[in-house]
């Protein structure tokens, strides 16, 4: 990713500005930089704009739903601007996707810089701002730190594909100006990676390491620090959050983009995990540091959870079992007794290669202590309402072995206090307001009651002029047992009508294969399957060819945009309920229902009317775009809560009659 904050130059004097400068109101603004950029009025935007301007003034926060086409990342970034300006103080603007960070980076902030150049009263600046994993590390680079596998199954110097990755990154090294793991193209895998990277808690920090005044992270972060708007990720907001020192610059103001995304990518960063790998690992990193005696008794607490998870069934537990939790125990104990005979953590100050070396250690043993405790803490409640946390274990993978994992049942509360607590945040998305609602994201937000509120701006595109949802309701409910051959039968006669131009979404990669597998031999075009390449070089030749159809699973429910002809129908086998037996989302639903809430509705349906709307909202990209959604789920017809699921759609003309579907693809197709 180009990291672009150069080219605005920070006014070397805006520091010194007063705490509030007079500035153009955001009507003449957004006009000014609409004009600039050759674009046209749009009144969802001009509302967005008022209101984010309003909420930045008032001090409150507000969620706004602002379907494709408002331009929705305008209408916040020039409120952000100028109120960046005006105050004098830092806006954080945080995404879900790299995609969307290298628009905003690359595309929407140099334009919108250069097109209020003259409105404001200096030029505007701003940075990318990533978690540390993201950077090179100019010392471990430098060989400052101890490799933690000494058997690796690969040796960098060999003519493998692993070792061509690490010579690439070797080079790029020489050459990178920022050590963004995302200007590295092609990319390498994350084991390659973290031959070159640190985590925080691994990291010496700038005043103790010898590469401290030229390491990547810390430029990064002067750079964010002097920066009106600082682009950074939902995971890394945060953790600046919820971690005692912060890692973003002094803010005032979050703009969440993505925000329906929030809640699980905030999941992901309080989700602890241990496994026999990540104890043998902190054995490792500790045995060269202290008696030998001491190490092995982590390394033997670690081959007793291994031998005991290799024996247990995966799945949630609701009650620790006594041999569980006898050998959690025995891994907290033993990192904790590894910890005492490392001694004091300032020690080696003065000497960077061993202090390194400690710092990995602690890193990899303060993990595993405090998801130990962690886990032995989830149970034993007298009521499951005073549960936090859900524990279970992943089955072994080909990758990596059995897993414990533990996350919190609900993040509603940290983000309460850590996030909206002193800050004025703005959550925006084109999907939002679900069967209607903001209530159901705002509580699992943790939005404070009486101090928000919820704007829908509506989209420029007539949705039920330009878009058919078809439901098959003729069809019987999916089951468990693969795609029936009356849905493989449909999707056949569906994408026949339309000459190819299909994106089918499915529930499964499962699903998604087999319907690959069943239909290319049986219909006349191009048939691509998620998987068969990497996903842009897939949607890319979709996009190019307008008879080529390309099926596939989640990643696809929200990261294709393919306007034009080349995308006609959107198919979605099943309404994309989470997996029943998903560990976290059924303890989340029981929690709530203990709590005397409706868990299915809360959780489950929440989830698949986020989903149902990410994915139905791939058909109309633009204006001109025309075509049909065939959701072949019966349910989003007859079950009872299928009004709030369609409540969460755009409101597209809507027919259970496929004969009207087909002919409608027909006219599409011909024309």
């Amino acid at each position: 990713m180009a990291v672009v904050p150069e080219q605005i130059s920070v006014d070397a004097t805006s520091s010194d500005q007063p705490e509030t400068v007079a500035l153009p109101p955001v009507d003449e603004l957004l006009h000014a930089a609409v004009e600039a950029l050759g674009g046209s009025s749009r009144p969802g935007q001009i509302a967005m704009a008022e209101s984010v301007t309003q909420a930045l003034d008032d001090d409150r926060h507000l969620a706004v739903q602002a379907g494709t086409g408002t331009g929705k990342s305008l209408a916040y970034l020039v409120p952000s601007v100028r109120h960046a300006v005006g105050k004098s103080e830092a806006v954080v603007i945080s995404t879900a996707t790299i995609a969307l960070q290298r628009q905003l980076i690359d595309r929407d902030l140099p334009r919108l810089a250069g097109a209020l150049d003259g409105h404001l009263p200096r030029e505007i600046s701003f940075a990318i701002l990533k978690g540390r994993r993201n950077y090179l590390c100019r010392h471990k680079m430098a060989e400052g730190f101890p490799e933690d596998q000494p058997d690796q199954l690969f040796d960098p110097g060999e003519t493998s594909a692993q070792g061509r990755m690490v010579q690439r990154v070797n080079d790029w090294a020489d050459t990178t100006e920022t050590g963004d793991r995302d200007e590295l193209v092609p990319g390498v895998s994350e084991q390659v990676w973290r031959q070159f990277s640190v985590s925080a808690r691994e990291c010496l920090g700038a005043q103790r390491c010898p590469s401290g005044e030229e390491c990547f992270a810390e430029l990064a972060r002067q750079r964010a620090g002097e920066s009106d708007i600082v682009v950074t990720n939902h995971a890394l907001l945060a953790i600046d959050a919820m971690e005692e020192f912060p890692l973003l610059p002094e803010h005032g103001v979050v703009v969440v983009d993505e925000a329906h995304e929030l809640v699980d990518r905030v999941t992901s960063v309080v989700t602890d995990e241990l496994s026999e790998s990540t104890v043998s690992l902190a054995a490792r990193r500790v045995g060269r540091l202290v008696e030998q005696a001491v190490a092995d008794r982590l390394t033997e607490a670690g081959e007793d959870l291994k031998a005991l998870l290799a024996a247990a069934p995966p799945g949630r537990l609701d009650e620790l079992p006594e041999v569980l939790g006898q050998t959690l125990a025995l891994v907290r104990d033993a990192s904790r007794a590894c910890v005492t005979a490392l001694g004091p953590r300032g020690a080696d100050k003065d000497k960077p290669d061993s202090a390194a070396a400690r710092k990995l250690a602690f890193s990899a043993l303060d993990e595993v202590h405090d998801t130990a405790v962690r886990m032995l803490e989830a149970f034993g409640h007298a009521s499951e309402v005073d549960r936090a946390d859900v524990v279970w274990l992943e089955p072994s993978t080909d990758r990596r072995p059995p897993t414990l994992r533990v996350a919190p049942l609900t993040v509603g509360g940290m983000l309460r206090d850590k996030l909206f607590g002193d800050r004025t945040v703005v959550l925006t998305s084109a999907t939002l307001a679900l069967g209607g609602s903001f209530d159901g994201l705002a509580r699992q937000w943790g939005l404070p009651d009486g101090h928000w509120s919820g704007l829908d701006v509506g989209s420029p595109f007539d949705h039920a002029r330009s878009g058919i949802l078809y439901i098959a309701k003729h069809l019987p409910q999916p089951g468990r047992d693969g795609l029936p051959a009356a849905y493989l039968d449909e999707i056949a006669e569906l994408v026949e009508a339309t000459g190819g131009r299909t994106l089918g979404l499915f529930s499964s990669m499962r699903a998604a294969r087999a319907a690959t597998d069943a239909l290319r031999d049986r219909l006349p075009f191009p048939l691509l399957c998620q998987g068969d390449d990497s996903t842009s070089q897939l949607i890319n030749e979709f996009a190019d060819d307008e008879k080529t159809c390309l099926f596939g699973t989640l990643s696809l429910w929200q990261g294709v945009d393919v306007p034009g002809p080349s995308l006609r129908l959107v198919i979605i086998d099943r309404i994309p309920f989470p997996r029943p037996d998903d560990p976290l989302t059924s303890a989340r639903q029981r929690h709530v229902a203990e709590k005397g809430g409706n868990g299915f509705m809360t959780v489950a349906a929440t989830h698949a009317a986020l989903l149902l709307a990410q994915g139905t909202g791939r058909l109309l990209r633009s204006q001109a775009d025309k075509g049909v959604i065939a959701v072949l789920d019966p349910r989003l017809a007859t079950a009872r809560y299928s009004g709030f699921l369609r409540d969460s759609l755009p409101p597209y003309w809507t027919t259970s009659n496929p004969d009207v579907a087909r002919a409608a693809l027909k006219r599409l197709r011909d024309s």
